[in-house]
C-alpha cells in the first residue's frame, strides 16, 4: 500500500535544525556590526588585557538577553511602540555620543588603544564591558526586540532552537574578536 501524501501544513512546519540556523544567521546579521560593545572586544584584544575576562561577559550577557527576547520580552517591547522608540533613539543617541568620543580620541596626538580612560585593572576593563552592554540601548534593541521578536515569533517548542543559534554565533564572535586580535 502507497503512504498517503503529507498535508501541507506539515511540510511547511519548521524543524528545529532549520529554526537554530534562523537563529544563527538571525544573530549573526545584527552582530557582526561594529558597535561600542565588539570595539571594546576588539580593543581588549589588541592589547592582550582581560580577553577571556571581557569575551565571557560580553557572550553571557547576550545569551542573557537574547533569552530575554525570546522567551517574551521582545513580543511585549514589540507591542510598546512608545518603548521601541525610545530604545531606537536611545540607541542611536549612545552611538553617536560613543562616536563622538572615539573622533576626539582620534584627533588628540597623544591617543592610540591606551587612551579610553581605563586604568586597566581588570575591574576597571569589566565596569567599561558591562557599561557598554547594559547602558547602550542600541543591544536591548539589537538581542531583546529584534532578535528576541522573531523568536518569539517561532512555536514554543522552536524558541530554544532559535535562542541556541543566536546564542551560539554570539560566543563565536566574541570569541574569534577577541582572541583572533590577541594572536594577531
Amino acid at each position: 500500500a502507497e503512504n498517503p501524501p503529507m498535508p501541507a501544513s506539515a511540510l511547511a512546519s519548521p524543524t528545529a535544525p532549520a529554526v537554530f540556523v534562523q537563529g544563527w544567521v538571525m544573530g549573526a546579521g545584527l552582530i557582526l556590526a561594529i558597535g561600542a560593545q565588539n570595539a571594546l572586544v576588539l580593543r581588549q584584544g589588541l592589547r592582550r588585557q582581560h580577553v577571556g575576562a571581557v569575551v565571557a561577559v560580553c557572550t553571557l550577557s547576550d545569551w542573557l538577553l537574547i533569552a530575554l527576547g525570546v522567551f517574551g520580552l521582545g513580543a511585549l517591547i514589540q507591542g510598546q511602540p512608545l518603548l521601541l522608540e525610545v530604545f531606537r533613539f536611545g540607541g542611536a543617541a549612545f552611538l553617536l555620543g560613543y562616536a563622538l568620543l572615539a573622533a576626539r580620541r582620534a584627533w588628540q596626538p597623544a591617543t592610540g588603544l591606551d587612551a579610553t580612560g581605563a586604568s586597566g585593572s581588570l575591574g576597571a576593563t569589566l565596569s567599561a564591558a558591562f557599561a557598554f552592554t547594559y547602558l547602550n540601548p542600541h543591544v536591548y534593541l539589537d538581542t531583546v526586540v529584534l532578535l528576541g521578536g522573531l523568536g518569539a515569533r517561532q512555536p514554543p517548542q522552536l524558541r530554544g532552537p532559535f535562542a541556541a543559534g543566536a546564542g551560539l554565533v554570539s560566543a563565536l564572535w566574541f570569541g574569534l574578536l577577541g582572541f583572533g586580535a590577541a594572536a594577531a
